[in-house]
């Protein structure tokens, strides 16, 4: 018998996959309240590049090919700010998550001028807002062997149906994290993680008409507390 741990059963391995649960939630939340608040002041969305890629095609279909431009230009820049955030992850620095949450809430601030009356135009905050979100969908990943994606409701709500269903039918994780990680509560993550973003656009739906720029601050400041005082959870 090998005298090596597993890292799954190891003591504390619960709760390091509860804080990954719950960082996840977190972050699914600020998705979902970036992305409405963005819609609300754009018309375009800073995290769902499915529905950007859908209006960008609709438009072109209708020959709105400036409508189609416009609803285009968050995709290239979320894809760079992804790009960007694997390569901070995959460097050599210390704390990596930090400087991850520190440059989304940063990028976040700018978006604050960009919708405050002033010279900005409102391309820089499309700008910045869908490079935040690149950057904060590369800091979880995955919470110990499910994947998760923060801004991809659709994925979410698949691989949900799919637990439920392997549940129901008596199926084995095959991956399982220990005996009390289970397609059900796989699941239930997943549900987790969908209301949050649910959650985050609702707030977003609140506040916005009410603070403009400012209803940012919520985001701003969670994840600068997450980038002063979180810990690395990301597998």
């Amino acid at each position: 018998m090998s005298g090596t741990v597993d890292a799954a059963q190891a003591p504390g391995a619960a709760t390091s996959l509860t804080a990954q649960g719950a960082l996840a939630a977190v972050l699914a939340l600020i998705a979902g309240y970036v992305d409405a608040h963005t819609f609300l002041n754009y018309q375009v969305y800073g995290s769902f590049m499915s529905g950007n890629t859908t209006q960008t095609g609709l438009h072109a279909g209708q020959g709105g090919f400036a409508a189609a431009g416009y609803n285009l230009l968050p995709i290239p820049l979320f894809v760079a700010g992804v790009f960007a955030g694997t390569l901070i992850w995959h460097s050599g620095l210390a704390r990596r998550s930090r400087w991850l949450f520190a440059l989304a809430a940063g990028l976040l601030a700018l978006g604050l001028g960009a919708v405050a009356p002033g010279p900005l135009p409102g391309w820089f905050g499309i700008i910045v807002l869908s490079l935040a979100m690149g950057i904060m969908n590369t800091t979880v990943t995955r919470v110990g062997e499910q994947q998760v994606s923060l801004g991809y409701v659709t994925g979410t709500l698949n691989n949900l149906a799919q637990h439920l269903a392997l549940a129901v039918k008596g199926a084995p994780l095959l991956d399982a994290n220990g005996p009390r990680d289970t397609h059900l509560r796989r699941a239930g993550l997943l549900a987790g993680i969908w209301t949050a973003f649910v959650i985050g656009a609702l707030l977003a739906g609140a506040a916005t008409p009410n603070f403009a720029a400012w209803s940012l601050l919520l985001p701003i400041l969670i994840l600068s507390v997450l980038a002063i005082l979180g810990r690395p959870v990301r597998a």
